[in-house]
């Protein structure tokens, strides 16, 4: 079990792992050796998140979400296949505990009346200013 929050852990079956060959320079290995590590977790399908934090994960997952609902990380920036495949599991961890964070409700504000007095007065001088723009009178 991989602990995200204090109500939320996920059990390890949840998660694939397959080891890919690395882009990018590596030198003689760079051919030879799958050190980069492809995680993918079934966020729709999960049995240990709550739907609301599925929801609000697949959201924020957004390019690395595939259609069946399958987020898909990349990990290769480490040299040994250890520390990609824990990368790769902490980036899953610390995106479902963002996801675990119920947003705050927006609470409408209205404008005080102070503020409604300096629109409308500022509204009013640049009235006047443009109304003396106007035709000048003749005679």
């Amino acid at each position: 079990m991989i602990r995200v929050t204090d109500t939320i852990a996920i059990d390890e079956d949840e998660i694939e792992l397959a080891f890919v060959r690395a882009s990018g320079p590596g030198g003689q290995n760079v051919n030879k050796v799958s050190t980069a590590v492809q995680l993918r977790f079934d966020a729709r399908r999960s049995q240990s998140l709550p739907n609301d934090v599925a929801i609000r994960l697949m959201r924020l997952a957004g390019a690395r979400l595939t259609k069946d609902g399958v987020i898909v990380l990349t990990a290769q920036s480490r040299r040994t296949q250890g520390d990609n495949r824990e990368e790769a599991i902490e980036r899953l961890v610390a995106m479902i505990a963002e996801a675990a964070e119920r947003p705050r409700p927006r609470r409408p504000t209205r404008p005080t009346l102070a503020s409604k007095g300096r629109r409308l007065d500022g509204k009013h001088r640049r009235g006047a200013t443009k109304a003396l723009r106007g035709p000048v009178g003749g005679d």
